[in-house]
């Protein structure tokens, strides 16, 4: 049976609220924010529906200027992050991580009332799938950052972390086997001990979906918090979820090389809710409240009985997430696109639920459908539903998803409505040749819900370059058809 979490990739906004050990105590689970959407909720609409939930920290993957000018005086503590292209220049140029830390964080610190208390540096650099592109440079830019940032008055204030996948550690067979990944052993090694010298937590991503995703035998029970029937036995450590221990394997890899007392933040955690078998509703809430019921209660692990911190992975789905790891990824919010909870889930500060997002518009109620008079033999099916799928989000279409039980003509209208909305409801976006038309009639069905796009600033961003691009695409296509 495997312990280890596979990894998996992301870039996006991290928003956290957890209970901080190393630079002021805040109770309070932590969430992922993520901003590759089409249609984003403005910065101040996010901000406020993080206060009315309570949570009183925010992370990002970047260091967003909106993001955190909404963030000034809110009293959410900020953990800001530097993506993995920016590690070369950050790691050979020490005024590029200077200017960075004077520009991203001294600025915001000073004068713009954001607290900001972490810099995360890379984003899961050291993943197997990376080839090991950043291995060179993460810990030099690493090092920089935290130079620049005690140059500026500040590394006492703002401290630094890597956040890191799971697969940098392994086991055999239980988690006193724990070390760090061979291949890079030593270089584990080195960045424990800067971080340690400098009073910094690891950061490590745990993902108990991704074992049951990547292992069809897989125990499905022992990816929960509810008793798995056949625990591991580790010299008399009981391990009842993979959770636990994924966790206690990095606290042995630490412990074995001289770092047994570092403080561990557990930078991203949860499930989603679709895009594959194993990712629904009824899952989801199943692993983020059982994760949450023992958060609250302060219950660690085996090897760490204490309070845990945790970040929540991710506050909201993202529909213009890389789906290379699976369609799953745009699917890990705890809220919808348009900042709906998606079920319940008590997170320590409001016994009622989750609290919607509020003041948000939404787009006419119509939607893009396959005619009733569509030829679905014609040679327009193919190309046109390939087209709306590239360029919107057809990811709720497959086994046992939301939609998965949709028909062949279902599908085209999933589809042609997704590519519809996503461009802001142009008529344009619903001229699939002989296909395609506008309805007032929710053709929504069961757990399948066709979506109506929210308003926002970026209306259009995404939108008009690829009207234009479908309108070129398809006048080729009718060209060859008529030759």
């Amino acid at each position: 049976m495997e312990l280890m979490v596979c990894g998996k990739l992301r870039g996006c906004l991290v928003l956290v609220f957890f209970a901080a050990l190393l630079v002021g105590l805040v109770n309070g689970i932590g969430v992922n924010w993520g901003t590759q959407l089409t249609h984003p909720l403005p910065a101040s609409t996010i901000v406020k529906m993080l206060k009315d939930n309570g949570i009183q920290k925010v992370k990002l993957f970047d260091a967003d200027p909106d993001i955190l000018n909404a963030l000034k005086k809110s009293g959410i503590q900020v953990m800001v992050g530097i993506p993995n292209d920016m590690l070369y220049t950050l790691a050979n140029n020490m005024q590029a991580a200077e200017k960075w830390v004077s520009k991203n964080v001294s600025a915001h610190v000073s004068s713009g009332g954001v607290d900001i208390r972490y810099v995360a540096v890379g984003n899961e650099p050291f993943l197997s799938t990376y080839n090991g592109t950043f291995e060179a440079i993460t810990l030099p830019a690493l090092q920089n950052i935290q130079s620049a940032l005690v140059k500026a008055g500040l590394g006492n204030q703002v401290k630094v972390t890597v956040p890191l996948n799971a697969d940098v550690y392994q086991s055999t067979q239980v988690p006193s086997d724990g070390d760090f990944r061979q291949n890079i052993h030593d270089l584990m090694v080195q960045i424990v001990k800067f971080l340690s010298q400098n009073n910094a937590p690891f950061t490590v991503n745990i993902y108990p979906f991704i074992s049951l995703y990547s292992d069809s035998n897989f125990p499905v029970d022992y990816a929960f918090f509810n008793g798995f029937q056949s625990p591991i036995n580790d010299n008399g450590r009981i391990y009842d979820n993979v959770f636990d221990a994924n966790h206690d394997t990095l606290v042995w890899a630490l412990q074995k090389n001289g770092f047994g007392n570092m403080p561990i933040i557990v930078g991203e955690v949860g499930w989603p809710t679709d895009g594959d078998r194993n990712a629904n509703l009824q899952y989801a809430q199943r692993f983020n409240q059982g994760f949450m019921s023992r958060y609250i209660a302060g219950k660690g692990t085996p090897m760490r009985p204490g309070p845990m911190d945790a970040y929540l992975f991710s506050l909201i789905d993202e529909d213009f997430k890389s789906i290379q790891p699976g369609n799953f990824e745009r699917h890990w919010g705890l809220f919808y696109y348009d900042g709906q909870p998606k079920y319940m889930l008590n997170i320590g500060s409001r016994a009622n639920g989750l609290v919607a997002a509020t003041g948000v518009a939404y787009l006419p109620k119509k939607w893009c459908i396959l005619k009733t008079s569509a030829n679905l033999n014609s040679d327009q099916v193919a190309p046109s539903v390939s087209y709306a799928c590239q360029n919107a989000d057809c990811t709720s279409l497959g086994y046992q998803t939301s939609c998965g039980g949709l028909d062949a003509r279902g599908n085209l209208s999933y589809a042609f409505n997704s590519y519809f909305q996503v461009n802001d409801q142009i008529d344009s976006a619903c001229k699939f040749p002989g296909l395609s038309v506008v309805t007032d009639k929710d053709p929504s069905t069961g757990d399948c819900k066709f979506k109506i796009m929210i308003q926002t600033d970026s209306a259009g961003l995404h939108g008009n370059g690829r009207i234009w691009s479908l309108r070129i695409v398809l006048f080729v296509l009718l060209f060859f058809t008529l030759m």
